[in-house]
């Protein structure tokens, strides 16, 4: 055979494979169960296949139902794991806001724009089937092998940063001395810094362990070690993603409603890539944690995104409760409360939704219309929904606008 004929028969194969792939995809698909590292996971974010309750395989050949009493628990812990990122780092984002304001230009966060806005279910679709089409040619070891070690580094930053404030609360653990890591470029009698760390024994302490988390997580890949981090990674996001106004916010929320309904619902993509993908990028609680307690392995799931990006438009409630309060006086945090109240009863409905059906559901489905209709409507009552739109976390300088026309 020649080279050319080789050529051409190898580019004749992929080009099959790549249309068995999408054929795939978009194939509609029943009864499939999802498995992580063997065990069977239900799930709300539309990762799971046709219920809730699920067996691991090794100890039987058909489904063993969850008992009512594993169900409640499941759920109840999934709830307050989801609620409680959103709480704290709402707070967190107040201060975080608060000090950014204080630093130069460019030492500020970034802020997602509303063209960044429309931008990001387009993005996140393209990395999704980005996925499915790697886990697809080239193996779920191998790709697993690279996002394992990529989120093992960004799991110990995150656990760490969530650790140290409580580290630092400990008795016997010194506050001084204090440390700096500084990391420069010298360009002539120039210096310019890169990287300056600032740490203390708490901090230290802190990193250790969470290395120690990491490295039990890589090893047994734990629920509770999986939780940590899937906690860490939702309580910092919140805290640090800048949405700077509602109107991002509606727009965000509103492109994410319709992905995942499609990705769900529309498509096998979702669940093909969450049976594949072994990383703390969810949530789980044991359904059968009263029998097997510490090594249960029946799971309920819910995904971090159904966490984080509600919870960032909640985050911008509390934050616009500050400012009327700064600009009115209020005391009560109307918005902040309003909202977290919608995402808990969204969340319940997806639950009692999927249940009654027996069908995974996209959980921005429900969350989405209560986390966006709730504020609003309140806003129209109170007659605040004009200063709502109008609210930015930091309002543009004239400067920002002339840098930003040069741009476009």
């Amino acid at each position: 055979m020649s080279f050319g004929e080789l050529v051409g028969k190898q580019l004749g194969a992929v080009v099959e494979n790549l249309g068995k792939a999408f054929r795939d995809a978009f194939a509609q698909t029943e009864g499939l169960d999802l498995k992580v590292n063997g065990t069977n996971v239900s799930a709300l974010d539309g990762l799971g296949g046709n219920g809730t309750n699920g067996t691991d395989a090794a100890l039987s050949g058909k489904k063993i139902p969850a008992t009512l009493q594993g169900l409640l628990t499941a759920y109840t812990g999934l709830v307050i794991m989801a609620l409680l990122p959103i709480y704290l780092g709402s707070f967190k984002s107040v201060k975080f806001q608060k000090h950014s304001k204080t630093l130069p230009k460019d030492k500020q966060p970034e802020k997602m724009s509303a063209k960044d806005a429309m931008m990001f279910p387009v993005i996140a679709s393209c990395a999704l089937f980005g996925l499915y089409l790697l886990f697809h040619f080239f193996g779920k070891e191998y790709v697993n092998y690279l996002l394992t070690s990529y989120f093992f580094v960004l799991g110990i930053l995150s656990l760490t940063n969530f650790l140290a404030p409580l580290t630092e609360r400990l008795p016997l653990i010194p506050r001084e001395p204090r440390f700096r890591l500084s990391f420069t470029a010298k360009t002539g009698d120039t210096v310019v810094p890169h990287v300056e760390l600032e740490f203390g024994y708490a901090n230290v302490l802190a990193f250790l362990l969470s290395v120690g988390c990491g490295v039990w997580y890589m090893l047994q890949k734990h629920w509770i070690a999986n939780n940590l981090f899937g906690l860490a990674f939702s309580l910092n996001a919140i805290e640090l993603l800048t949405l700077n106004t509602v109107m991002t916010g509606v727009i965000l929320l509103g492109g994410l409603f319709f992905y995942d309904i499609f990705w769900v619902f529309g498509s096998n993509v979702m669940v093909f890539v969450a049976k594949s993908f072994e990383a703390p990028i969810k949530l789980i609680f044991p359904q059968d944690l009263w029998e097997h307690g510490f090594f249960a392995k029946n799971f309920a799931m819910l995904g971090l995104g159904d966490i984080v990006i509600p919870g960032i438009f909640i985050a911008l409630m509390l934050r616009f409760d500050h400012h009327m309060q700064e600009k009115s006086g209020r005391r009560f945090h109307w918005y902040f409360r309003a909202t977290f109240l919608a995402y808990f009863l969204g969340l319940l409905a997806t639950i009692v939704v999927m249940h009654v059906f027996k069908h995974a559901q996209p959980a921005l489905l429900y969350l989405v219309p209560a986390c966006l209709g709730v504020p609003l409507l309140l806003a129209l009552v109170k007659g605040d929904l004009r200063e709502m739109f109008k609210y930015e976390d930091h309002p543009a300088t004239p400067a920002d606008a002339d840098a930003d026309k040069k741009t476009d």
